[in-house]
């Protein structure tokens, strides 16, 4: 919502209740989906590692949600990641994939359970097959917040992530996280990509059930 107007209370009356056919560019993201060929790139003291990952994430739709007259459609995700061949969780994330068609507004909100959290935020048109979203440090509207540890050790600046929805129903992204790791003298691009290939199909929403 680019301006908030004088009536910050009231909401959208005769609202589709119907969230997949109103997810706009996140229409091809909705469903349970596996990737088997991620590369993390992370920092090491003897210099950046690569990783391979698999990788599992259930995107569902969630009701439209209001904000008095601001209308978001979105997904709830689970991301879950393994190294090959291991059963420990390498990585594991929750969060929120939203779009406000009245604004074209996107917003990725991301927590992960090593004490951080993220909001980042692009647009993209209702058509869009990639889209692009942004957070960085120091922000109160596409912000990151970091645990002691984290904030002192690998000091993240900047979160980055573009998607891309392919033409054969899959879907990949790149991920670029920008970190001032202790000790260093020069940013560390962590970067992450993946390509995910649909293994199930989403439910509809609560309310579109009734």
């Amino acid at each position: 919502m680019s301006e908030v107007p004088n009536d910050i209370y009231t909401e959208p009356e005769d609202v589709d209740v119907d969230t997949l056919a109103n997810l706009g560019p996140l229409t091809g993201l909705a469903g349970v989906w596996e990737g088997l060929r991620g590369i993390d790139v992370n920092p090491k003291p003897e210099g950046p590692r690569r990783q391979a990952f698999l990788e599992h994430i259930d995107l569902q739709p969630i009701d439209p949600q209001a904000n008095g007259p601001q209308l978001l459609y979105g997904l709830r995700y689970h991301t879950h990641i393994m190294k090959p061949d291991e059963v420990e969780t390498y990585h594991d994330q929750v969060g929120y994939w939203l779009w406000e068609p009245a604004t074209e507004a996107l917003i990725h909100t991301l927590t992960i359970p090593r004490g951080q959290a993220a909001l980042a935020t692009g647009k993209a048109a209702r058509t869009a097959t990639s889209f692009e979203v942004v957070a960085r440090r120091g922000s109160t509207e596409n912000g990151i917040c970091s645990g002691c540890f984290l904030e002192q050790a690998f000091t993240t600046t900047e979160f980055r992530l573009k998607v891309t929805i392919n033409r054969d129903g899959s879907w990949s992204y790149f991920e670029d996280t920008i970190l001032i790791v202790k000790g260093q003298t020069e940013p560390f691009h962590h970067t992450d990509a993946n390509t995910l290939t649909k293994i199930g199909e989403p439910e509809p929403n609560p309310l579109a059930r009734t």
